[in-house]
């Protein structure tokens, strides 16, 4: 594997969402760190009408770029080959489980042979390499230090479980002073409560119950709920070209993907109050 989540603690409340620190060896955090992509290979918010100041490189926003990169670094290659795999939805599932967080999801299919589920699927006619209703991704993220955000928002109903790694620079100390804090929001008015939809929310409108600071060689990872408010303010390193890297990957339920209600394009823009 990796990294290792050996070291995650959760809270629970206002949803499950906890640290993971340290996740890799130091070695092998200095060689990811390294071999994170050119941001010219990167595709902004603005340039996407999303709401936000960020700079994004995945399968979903800009494929090509993505693909390129991905297959042709070996690294990234393996490591995405990992990411799409049974073994690491069983392995993130296994560790929620193992701290009271289920999700929800067939255990039994766990212990089945690969071969044994393999000739089960050929015999009903389809050949299904995944689990079935779950899905991975990844994506390289990058908030510029000179007024980078993300909104509140609760994330798209597919969306089961977020692991954010960060990809700071060990080398490069990020400044405390200018932000960059993944928050746990709580909403001042109840009519926020019920978020299911990813409706996206005002800064004015949410209370910072919890901040988790951008630091090398950690990992947060949340499960999405309809409460699971969380958002980045506004950083404040006027002038600085810093940027706060990141690594994100998402377990996704094929199911529930379109359910939005609508695109972020024709959501309305949170301020950045």
């Amino acid at each position: 594997m990796f990294f290792s989540l050996d070291n995650l603690k959760f809270d629970y409340k206002p949803y499950p969402i906890g640290l993971a620190t340290p996740v890799m060896e130091p070695a092998t955090y200095r060689e990811f760190v390294a071999a994170f992509p050119p941001m010219n290979l990167f595709v902004g918010y603005a340039a996407m009408g999303t709401p936000g100041v960020k700079f994004t490189l995945s399968e979903k926003e800009n494929p090509d770029n993505y693909n390129k990169f991905v297959r042709g670094h070996p690294l990234w290659r393996e490591f995405h080959r990992w990411v799409k795999s049974d073994d690491f939805i069983f392995f993130v599932l296994r560790t929620l489980r193992d701290r009271h967080v289920d999700v929800g999801y067939d255990k039994y299919r766990e212990r089945q042979p690969y071969l044994r589920r393999t000739l089960r699927e050929l015999r009903q006619g389809r050949l299904n390499f995944s689990m079935p209703g779950l899905t991975t991704r990844f994506e390289f993220s990058a908030l510029p230090a000179d007024g980078g955000f993300l909104p509140p928002h609760t994330d798209a109903p597919s969306k089961i479980i977020t692991l954010v790694f960060s990809m700071a620079d060990e080398e490069q100390d990020w400044d405390p002073a200018w932000g960059g804090e993944l928050d746990v929001n709580l909403p001042k008015d109840d009519h926020w409560a019920y978020n299911y939809h990813n409706r996206l929310a005002d800064f004015a409108e949410m209370e910072v119950v919890k901040s988790f600071a951008y630091r090398p060689n950690q990992c947060v990872v949340f499960v999405k709920t309809h409460d699971s408010w969380h958002s980045i303010r506004p950083m404040q390193g006027h002038g600085v070209p810093a940027l706060r890297k990141t690594l994100t990957i998402v377990i996704e339920d094929t199911a529930r993907q379109g359910t939005m209600g609508g695109s972020r394009k024709k959501r309305k823009k949170a301020k950045a109050a």
